[in-house]
């Protein structure tokens, strides 16, 4: 009777760390995820912001001097770039 129970009995303790590790292994990418998630959209909410308020002051610079057009584009550009590290960020925890 013990030689039948003891493997049997091996055997549901290795499935039992198996279904812990996947079970652990799936929590970990749940939260890389819900992290890659929330660095996306903080980070375009941001930019968003970002380029609504100095797009807007741009405009009203280039009305009165077209000449500044080159200097405002860069700050424009500068808050469109919060976006992107966003998204590198949210590529980075997707791969790992």
């Amino acid at each position: 009777m013990r030689r039948v129970l003891l493997p049997i009995l091996i055997a549901m303790l290795f499935i039992i760390s198996i279904t812990a590790n996947a079970q652990e292994e799936a929590q970990q990418r749940g939260a890389a995820a819900i992290g890659a998630g929330l660095a996306i959209g903080l980070s375009a909410i941001g930019a968003g912001y970002a380029v609504g308020r100095v797009g807007a002051v741009a405009i009203s610079v280039i009305a009165e001097k077209p000449e500044l057009f080159g200097r405002t584009l860069i700050y424009v550009v500068l808050g469109e770039g919060i976006a992107i590290y966003g998204l590198l960020i949210a590529l980075l925890l997707a791969i790992a």
